[in-house]
């Protein structure tokens, strides 16, 4: 059983494929048990080798331009965060007709984000308050600058003004066109960032944190890292977070108002291009972004 596409640009990948790639590249692993693992990430195919691990195939050409990346810099930042990330044990090659390096990282257990696996709102808001602060205090020299390589997170949002334009104009009829201009034009009026870049998630969705027993244990899937605008982390409070903790999550991280505004309008494009990208493809994805909308212009009206 192969893959379901969500992109024009996907390849196939299979279990007998990441069987090949393992028993070639890997013989110290070739008899464990090999599991598609089904999962709502955009980027990378996974598969459950043996209990302790998985097998991430990256599904596109720009999503293979995350491995080096991901090798490089997780191990370095992980002791300075509250919460585990993935540990990478081994990167494969180009071979058996797959055309990219792919990697083999340990297994972390949990559960998607949600209202339901969350037991405590109050204790998640901190919890990603204290994550993200951590992660945007770690040293950044030599980090890799947003590109094509994190999906351009962390630039300045007008770079993103045309593309949100548009998809506010494709949506008119499914969202408020008037409020959401607001809101995006709001945003493009804060002030910029003037710090130096600092580390970013930049994908920091309900999908790629795991909760166990009722608590966050870890952040999963950092395909966005880089070194930027950290607004563009704030997403999570309106793809995640209710109005009842988001003041909380903003007070434990010490945002200044520009930022946050930024940050919303980080949620509004974001929620925008994934809803009307993957509403036949990811309707988990398009869920959430969704989500970001409703609750951005929500959280519009009721702080303006």
């Amino acid at each position: 059983m192969g893959t379901r596409k969500m992109h024009l640009d996907e390849v196939d990948t299979n279990e007998a494929l990441v069987r090949r790639l393992i028993g070639a590249q890997f013989p110290q692993w070739a008899k464990l048990p090999i599991k598609q693992v089904q999962s709502s990430g955009t980027d990378n195919a996974l598969y459950r080798l043996g209990d302790e691990m998985v097998v991430r195939l990256p599904r596109t050409p720009s999503a293979s331009k995350q491995i080096d990346k991901e090798h490089q810099w997780l191990p370095r930042i992980a002791p300075f965060l509250p919460l585990a990330i993935p540990s990478p044990l081994g990167m494969g090659i180009p071979a058996e007709g797959y055309s990219w390096h792919w990697s083999v990282y340990q297994w972390l257990e949990g559960e998607d984000a949600s209202i339901k696996t969350v037991v405590d709102e109050h204790q998640a808001a901190i919890a990603l308050a204290e994550f993200l602060r951590a992660l945007h205090q770690v040293d950044p020299t030599g980090g890799p600058l947003p590109g094509e390589h994190n999906f351009f997170r962390g630039v300045p949002l007008a770079l993103r003004d045309s593309k949100t334009r548009a998809a506010i104009a494709s949506l008119h009829d499914t969202f408020n066109a008037d409020v959401m201009l607001k809101v995006w034009n709001d945003s493009l009026e804060a002030s910029k960032w003037s710090n130096p870049p600092c580390w970013i998630h930049g994908d920091l969705l309900p999908t790629n944190m795991l909760v166990q027993n009722g608590r966050l244990s870890a952040i999963i899937d950092f395909g966005g890292l880089g070194v930027g605008d950290p607004a563009c982390d704030l997403l999570v409070a309106w793809t995640f977070l209710s109005a009842k903790t988001r003041d909380i999550f903003r007070s434990a991280l010490s945002v200044d108002d520009a930022t946050w505004t930024r940050g919303r309008g980080w949620a509004l494009s974001f929620g925008l291009v994934g809803f009307g990208y993957y509403q036949e493809t990811n309707p988990i994805l398009a869920n959430i972004g969704k989500r970001a909308i409703e609750e951005a212009l929500a959280d519009y009206k009721d702080n303006s």
